[in-house]
């Protein structure tokens, strides 16, 4: 008998795609990591829910091999041969940030030795630090940010991992080359000292104003070009209208299908490596929105990366 499978039913895994929680056994071409940590926060708390609740969210656009269909370009994205699969949680120790970033690093090496590209689910921005870490293995990469925030903060009180230094601290990584960062906005989001680091540092600065008006092709232009690709996506990106669940919500933020095009343009520019999504805290959106436009963000982004390398694969 065939298992009708229906959203309600079932693990809450990531799409409702399989789960592989051994990491020695991983065969993927994409491999979901939810983060469940929040140590890095210094005001409004709860990323360490954002993983449960957005997989929870997903599971309505669970389509297994069949793939989603996309009317608007006629094509089918995400669907068998590529394989996705959820590999549960990075092994969190609460109270300890060097543990954790140690545990949160090493599945994420894992993942890229057994060949899929990390797919993380946060948790706080801090946690794309031991994310980056991880990349080495590819040679130069460029990272880019969609975010209303700098992050590029230096040990405020000497914690040097908080969610307001991820950029900084990549900015440290001899493999990180280039960087873009997307979305900026907002009075005091930075000290006027971090946008001169950031600057002298070669890091492209787009607002969210010059975005909008540069549109999808102009803001691509503007990202350095680089064969590899790593993309931090920061829920507080988007319009506070659109995503209110999050510690440092903002107006005049992204719309949904803005982040997205530009998501659509990056995975035509080059290889992403790796993406991450965080800063998600559900417990302020009782509704359930923002949880349910990250989860169709991931997927759509996802599909994305995997068109592209179908279409190289195909000549």
């Amino acid at each position: 008998m065939d298992k009708v499978n229906h959203p309600i039913t079932g693990i809450c895994s990531f799409g409702k795609y399989p789960i592989c929680t051994n990491l020695n056994e991983l065969q993927a071409d994409m491999a979901v990591l939810g983060v469940p940590y929040d140590l890095g926060v210094g005001f409004l708390s709860g990323t360490r829910l954002g993983p449960r609740r957005v997989r929870e969210a997903s599971t309505q656009y669970g389509r297994g091999d069949a793939g989603f269909y996309d009317p608007e370009r006629d094509e089918v994205f995400l669907a068998a041969p590529w394989k996705i699969v959820d590999c549960g949680d990075a092994d969190i120790v609460n109270g300890d940030i060097q543990t954790s970033f140690e545990h949160i690093e090493w599945a994420v090496r894992k993942i890229v030795e057994r060949g899929a590209t990390p797919v993380v689910i946060g948790g706080d921005h801090s946690i794309s630090i031991p994310v980056a870490r991880a990349l080495d293995s590819f040679g130069p990469v460029t990272v880019v940010q969609f975010d209303a925030h700098l992050d590029w903060s230096d040990a405020p009180g000497g914690q040097r991992f908080g969610n307001g230094s991820p950029l900084r601290r990549m900015s440290e990584m001899d493999h990180i080359q280039g960087m873009a960062q997307v979305g900026l906005r907002g009075l005091g989001s930075s000290r006027k000292s971090d946008f001169d680091d950031a600057r002298e540092y070669g890091s492209v600065l787009i607002t969210a104003k010059e975005a909008k008006q540069l549109g999808v092709d102009g803001v691509i232009d503007k990202i350095p070009s680089s064969e590899r690709y790593y993309v931090t996506i920061d829920i507080d990106s988007l319009d506070i209208s659109v995503a209110p669940g999050t510690g440092s919500p903002m107006p005049g933020g992204l719309t949904f299908d803005e982040l997205n095009g530009y998501l659509e343009a990056l995975s035509k520019k080059g290889e992403i490596v790796a993406f991450d999504f965080v800063e998600v805290a559900p417990q302020y959106d009782p509704a359930g929105v923002t949880s349910r436009v990250t989860a169709m963000t991931i997927l759509s982004f996802m599909g994305h990366i995997l068109k592209r390398r179908e279409k190289l694969n195909n000549g």
